[in-house]
């Protein structure tokens, strides 16, 4: 099934209509890939200018509600969004706001000790970790960075 077809599916299921802007809003979040509802708006605007802030707010809060698309805090500021597939963990520097992604894998053994000692299961597929990223360390190596 396609996309467009999927949404439609979905949104009947539920007794909601298809909207052009809810389908555009989709359109623009896979197409970004990690995306502020600004940087959504910006883009739907490029197809239909009428579509505002607030529609793209709706629709995404729409679409995360029906598991189409997910958010992540990735620092201060505007969520991130992403597609529901789209399953990575976020790298953030505090010192330049660069963002490096990484396999989920990586967090494996962290999940299996949580669980193991809490009970806790870890969702890695939405997390963001904030560091130094290693430009920033590399350019200032004798600044101790917090542990």
């Amino acid at each position: 099934m396609t996309d467009r077809g999927s949404l439609r599916s979905t949104l009947h299921q539920r007794g909601m209509r298809m909207t052009p802007q809810r389908q555009l809003v989709l359109d623009a979040v896979r197409e970004l890939e990690h995306a502020t509802p600004e940087q959504v708006c910006k883009r739907v605007q490029g197809t239909a200018a009428t579509i505002n802030i607030t529609t793209v707010y709706r629709a995404l809060d729409l679409l995360e509600e029906l598991g189409l698309v997910r958010h992540t805090h990735l620092g201060h500021g505007a969520p991130t969004y992403s597609v529901e597939e789209h399953e990575h963990v976020h790298l953030v520097c505090h010192r330049c706001d660069d963002i490096d992604e990484v396999p989920t894998e990586l967090l494996g053994d962290l999940a299996d000790r949580l669980d193991a000692a809490r009970g806790f299961t870890l969702d890695a597929t939405h997390l963001a970790l904030s560091g130094v990223c290693r430009k920033c360390r590399e350019a200032t190596p004798h600044v101790e960075e917090r542990r």
